[in-house]
């Protein structure tokens, strides 16, 4: 009976596509905070005098709270117990937190050191911590959130939008945040996407609004009530002894450590290998996201309608070797070859999401998913938090004496009474006119290299479990 009502809510098309639309801008919200900060790394860098493992150290906090205090596993447990309501409010919260945390560091300019650490080094890799917790944690309930309306239906059509949704936000951020800062200053661009948090959070309760007025309605009983969907220690162990679960879960670490550091590191490959201006540092990377929100959903319907889903994360996989040999290469420095590794880039990152997502549901019991989602975020979270620090700490150990000699022009600007901002722009001009170094990503970007051949060793293995555990990745969603 129960399954019959939920159905029948599921059968309307309107309140599908509105509850798709509601989480889908929220998420973009969220993603556009994820990467504000991302196009400006060379810019922070020439103004507050950061050093690439310090901005490992903010980049990468994305993992401190989610994997070491494993918040991301209670965050799946809250959503199992909780109910998505909840869970969706309380991470719309803590994102927007984070986020004053995060502007705080960058407003206030504090000295000193906390824990051997620059304090606002510091405080921006904390509150981007507490913001990831809740950005993470928003991110497992919407998924499923999205299959509880369209399992059986456009499931992966569903998440295509969504993530093209996301992608969309990451996109305004690399295009947006560096003009913004060239405009006005640095903390402009992240006080505008924190006030668009809070807009996310509307958002999601006008999604809770919504979902309870069903429940009141009697028009469908909510899932979050059934006791069969309460958390147990025990789902854990379920969950891991399925070695389908492992594959995908180490496909989505690998691949998406190949791919969003990117974000983190692209911007300033572009000024450093490619002669890019940092003002427009963010346009090469922003295609990606752009790319995949146009390709994403075109690749889940293909998914739903048509199947071959692990071949489809293999056929990613492979695109993503392709992309990082070109990056890697040292000959390869025109701007066409940027533009030409971004556009497969664009491609392969939408292959493998489209597929990958959609097929957890075919691998573990509905039961489960709460829990299966926060499990893997949480995977996904070591691979975020520790490349973007490694690559920080490579490319620091292979341009040896570039910092210090950014660092002493900087305190020969500084002693002169220029701001911040202004020791930035000096900075800058004094790179681009070849009067301080460059740094050389070359052997820094064999990690990424390494990485991709992993990922697609990780999605053949799970073509192969498929057919031997007969998930059905192959085979359509949609009957």
């Amino acid at each position: 009976m129960t399954e019959a009502i939920k159905s029948s809510l599921r059968d309307s098309k309107t309140a599908r596509w509105v509850v798709l639309i509601l989480v889908s801008l929220a998420m973009l919200t969220a993603y556009l905070f994820m990467e504000i900060l991302s196009p400006l790394k060379t810019m922070v860098q020439n103004a507050y005098g950061w050093d690439n493992s310090q901005w490992g150290i903010v980049t990468g906090a994305q993992g401190y709270l989610n994997v070491f205090a494993g918040m991301l596993i209670l965050g799946g447990i809250i959503l199992d117990k909780m109910g998505i309501r909840f869970t969706a409010i309380t991470s719309g919260i803590v994102m927007l937190g984070g986020a004053a945390l995060k502007y705080y560091a960058f407003i206030a300019e504090p000295g000193g050191d906390i824990l051997g650490i620059p304090s606002q080094v510091f405080l921006a890799a904390s509150g981007f911590a507490i913001f990831c917790v809740g950005a993470e944690t928003a991110g497992i309930t919407v998924s499923k959130i999205l299959v509880k309306w369209f399992k059986g239906k456009e499931l992966a059509l569903s998440m295509g939008l969504e993530m093209a949704s996301a992608r969309l936000g990451s996109a305004l951020a690399l295009f947006g945040s560096p003009r913004i800062a060239a405009a006005m200053d640095i903390p402009t661009p992240i006080m505008f996407a924190a006030i668009l948090l809070l807009v996310g959070l509307i958002l999601f309760l006008v999604y809770a609004m919504m979902d309870a007025k069903y429940d009141k309605e009697g028009e469908a009983v909510a899932s979050e009530s059934d006791s069969s969907d309460d958390f147990k220690i025990s789902d854990i162990g379920h969950i891991i002894k399925n070695p389908g679960f492992w594959y995908i879960a180490l496909l989505c670490l690998l691949f998406y450590s190949a791919v969003f550091p990117f974000y983190k590191y692209g911007p300033d490959l572009m000024v450093n290998k490619y002669g890019v201006d940092p003002a427009k540092a963010g346009d090469i990377p922003g295609w990606l996201p752009i790319g995949t929100m146009l390709l994403t959903p075109v690749f889940g319907t293909l998914y739903d309608r048509k199947g071959k889903g692990a071949s489809i994360m293999i056929l990613g996989a492979i695109l993503l070797i392709v992309v990082h040999l070109i990056y890697w290469t040292p000959s390869l420095d025109t701007v066409g070859f940027a533009y030409l590794a971004v556009i497969v880039l664009g491609i392969g990152f939408s292959l493998v999401p489209s597929a990958m997502w959609p097929s957890v549901p075919k691998i573990v019991e509905d039961r489960y998913l709460g829990t299966s989602y926060a499990l893997i975020f949480f995977i996904q979270n070591i691979g975020l938090m520790g490349i973007p620090i490694l690559v920080g700490k490579v490319l620091d150990i292979m341009n040896p004496g570039v910092s210090d000699k950014l660092d002493a022009a900087r305190e020969s600007l500084k002693a002169q009474g220029l701001s911040a901002s202004e020791v930035g722009d000096k900075i800058t001009e004094m790179r681009i006119a070849g009067d301080l170094p460059n740094y050389d990503y070359t052997n820094t970007w064999l990690i990424f290299v390494g990485l991709t051949i992993a990922a697609l060793f990780l999605a053949i293995m799970l073509k192969r479990q498929d057919k031997k555990s007969g998930y059905g990745l192959e085979k359509p969603n949609m009957a």
